[in-house]
C-alpha cells in the first residue's frame, strides 16, 4: 500500500510539475525544474499521509514575495508607442486594464517592483492622440471661455445681469 501510494505521488507530481511549467505565465530555468519536482513531490506525499500543517496553528507572516520583473525600467519605456509589462514583459498602450485584470492598482504595481511615483501608466503617442482629441472636440473649454469673457469685461461685472423672462400662467 505504501508503494502504491508512493508511486501515485509520483506520478502526480510529475503531473502538477508538467502543468505549472506549460503555463506560459510561469518563467522557469531549466536548472530550477529539479528542485521544484522534489517540493511537489514532498508536499505530495505530506498531503497523502495526512501530515498536519505546519502553518495551520498559527498563522505566521509569510515572507514578502521578491517579484522579478520580466523587463528592465529602462526597457520597459523604450519605446514610446507602447510599455512593457513588467508581470509579462508584453507591450501595452496603457497598463490600467492588464494591471486590472492581475487584480493590481498602478500603486501596488509601482510598489512591487520599486518603481517611482511619476513612472507612466500610458504611453508616450497615446497619451499625445488622446490630448489633440481633447483638444479638438473642445473639452476643458468652457472653464477658460468663461475666465477669458471675466477678463474682458471688468467694467461689465458691476451691472446687474439682465432678467429672463417668463410666461405668466393664464
Amino acid at each position: 500500500m505504501a508503494e502504491d501510494v508512493q508511486l501515485n505521488a509520483v506520478d502526480l507530481a510529475t503531473e502538477l510539475t508538467i502543468a505549472w511549467l506549460g503555463n506560459q505565465n510561469n518563467r522557469a530555468a531549466a536548472e530550477d525544474v529539479p528542485a521544484f519536482l522534489r517540493t511537489m513531490h514532498a508536499t505530495v506525499i505530506e498531503l497523502a499521509n495526512g501530515a498536519p500543517d505546519a502553518n495551520a496553528e498559527e498563522p505566521a507572516e509569510a515572507a514578502p514575495t521578491e517579484y522579478v520583473p520580466a523587463v528592465s525600467v529602462r526597457k520597459s519605456l523604450g519605446s514610446k508607442d507602447h510599455i512593457l509589462s513588467m508581470i509579462d514583459g508584453k507591450p501595452y498602450k496603457t497598463l490600467r486594464r492588464h494591471l486590472n485584470t492581475h487584480g493590481m492598482t498602478p500603486e501596488e504595481y509601482r510598489a512591487r517592483y520599486n518603481l517611482k511615483a511619476d513612472y507612466p501608466m500610458v504611453a508616450e503617442t497615446y497619451s499625445e492622440a488622446r490630448r489633440a482629441m481633447a483638444k479638438k472636440i473642445g473639452l476643458g473649454s468652457k472653464g477658460r471661455q468663461a475666465r477669458a469673457s471675466a477678463a474682458q469685461a471688468p467694467g461689465d461685472a458691476a451691472k446687474p445681469a439682465p432678467r429672463k423672462r417668463t410666461k405668466a400662467a393664464g
